[in-house]
């Protein structure tokens, strides 16, 4: 008899867990939030993200059940932490890894009117297609005005975009473990 290499069940439940956060920019930034603070309460993920405790424990039961987050229930004031996830996606050779500094991304979006407009206006992959510049802008492997002229926006908005992806980059660089997994845009460039 043989067996399946890996857990498909497992990995495909994680595909649908990465999608429901990326539709969802509350539950994006909750799971963000209790990533980058660790062990969190109700109160604590309620007052930060100021939000009614009730929407919490909602938000929060979701997001145990899909598997991003792990409840302690050990203690009568229930704890919960933040799993580090990824999902690499790959199509006809083109492939991009989604990490939690994505999944800030998104989850910012709720609360920065560039972010949020770059979402509206044209999706998610311009929203992956920034970060991969915004990497080596924060770094400072990239200019801004290269970075901002390559992306195909107008000039003042890629800018925008750019300096709030930096600071998304700056927030998740020491809690993201999978932040080397962005691709950057500097080692995809064909001309300097």
């Amino acid at each position: 008899m043989s067996t399946a290499a890996g857990d498909p069940e497992r990995a495909v439940n994680g595909l649908l867990s990465v999608a429901q956060l990326l539709e969802d920019s509350r539950l994006a930034r909750l799971y963000s939030f209790v990533l980058r603070e660790g062990e969190s309460t109700i109160d604590e993920i309620a007052d930060a993200l100021e939000m009614p405790r009730t929407t919490a424990y909602s938000d929060t039961g979701t997001l145990v059940d899909l598997g991003v987050l792990s409840r302690d229930e050990t203690q009568k004031t229930h704890t919960y932490t933040a799993i580090p996830i990824t999902l690499t996606a790959t199509l006809d050779g083109d492939e991009y890894t989604v990490t939690p500094t994505f999944i800030e991304a998104v989850g910012r979006s709720s609360r920065d009117q560039d972010l949020d407009l770059l979402l509206e206006r044209h999706g998610l992959g311009k929203l992956a297609t920034a970060l991969t510049y915004a990497v080596p802008y924060a770094d400072g492997s990239l200019s801004e005005r290269v970075a901002a002229r390559e992306l195909d926006l107008q000039n003042a908005f890629a800018i925008a975009v750019l300096h709030a992806l930096r600071e998304v980059v700056e927030d998740m660089r020491t809690v993201d473990p999978f932040i080397g997994d962005i691709p950057s845009a500097r080692d995809q460039r064909r001309d300097d």
